[in-house]
């Protein structure tokens, strides 16, 4: 039989609240981690209960996640991340459109597109093409002025490189972004879109194929064949519906901050805690 734990966090979360909530759950023990999280080592998790806690937690702005006992960033070799909304706290292709005037218009159709009610491509290309004729100057603004990490990522960013793992920024967003973070945090690997600009302007296209779920989830396999591991050892993490594929062959899929359809789908949803919040659900059992 596979013992579950529990492990709940969120930001400012008393601990009276936490032990409240893990009561549901019955557990054997309970240990507060440094982080400020609890975890709950052999709980019941009937779906009576799991919905229970869930319940539970989401009122009080808490992150519920059931594991199985023993799991550590030690079972893994790659992290693999999304970048817009999950890495970074921005759609790109968003505030780009706000040079223009068409925040709205576009914001509209990523937002659809990341419930996945539209294709990822066809819908890419179509936000791309209402780019056509802005100064790719504009780029360096949304960068330099707009362009924020998530809660706690560079604390996560740390302690997985500091356990031995690797790591991927896979995108549908644009290589001039990743380009610049995987230089500023020190990554591994990075895959995205190539805007297309010719005289200092951005021609409404983009370079090559686009990296869409199938290409992300090929992206996450391939690096995982080239560092000799199955993709099991893989943590994913993403927040629309073209992460959803690429998350799915990992051995860990996080869901940060994520729509509906992706927190229901994944192991992990990080709804209130930051990017590190993965390090308190995988932390070593202390002996």
């Amino acid at each position: 039989m596979t013992m579950t734990n529990l492990v709940l966090q969120g930001p400012g979360a008393a601990a009276s609240t936490l032990q409240a909530i893990a009561a549901l759950a019955s557990p054997a023990r309970a240990l507060a981690l440094p982080s400020g999280a609890l975890r709950c080592e052999d709980v019941v998790s009937t779906s009576d209960v799991v919905e229970a806690v869930q319940a539970a937690a989401l009122a009080a702005r808490v992150d519920a996640t059931f594991i199985a006992a023993g799991r550590t960033l030690a079972d893994f070799s790659l992290v693999a991340m999304d970048m817009d909304s999950t890495l970074i706290t921005i759609e790109c292709i968003d505030e780009i459109a706000d040079m223009q005037g068409l925040k709205a218009e576009v914001s509209s159709i990523t937002e659809a597109a990341m419930r996945g009610e539209l294709d990822f491509s066809a819908s890419l290309a179509r936000r791309v093409a209402l780019l056509k004729g802005l100064d790719a100057a504009a780029l360096e603004r949304v960068y330099e002025e707009r362009l924020r990490l998530s809660p706690g990522a560079e604390t996560m960013l740390a302690a997985v490189r500091a356990a031995g793992l690797k790591t991927l920024l896979v995108s549908g967003g644009f290589t001039f972004f990743t380009d610049r973070l995987k230089a500023r945090l020190a990554l591994d690997y990075t895959h995205a879109n190539v805007l297309e600009i010719e005289d200092g302007r951005l021609t409404g296209r983009v370079v090559g194929g686009i990296v869409d779920a199938e290409e992300k989830m090929r992206t996450v396999a391939r690096v995982c064949e080239e560092l000799g591991v199955d993709t099991r050892r893989a943590i994913v993490m993403g927040d629309g519906a073209n992460d959803l594929r690429m998350m799915g062959i990992g051995g860990l899929s996080v869901a940060f901050r994520a729509k509906p359809v992706v927190r229901a789908q994944a192991d992990v949803a990080l709804n209130f805690s930051g990017l590190d919040g993965v390090l308190a659900v995988l932390s070593p059992p202390v002996h």
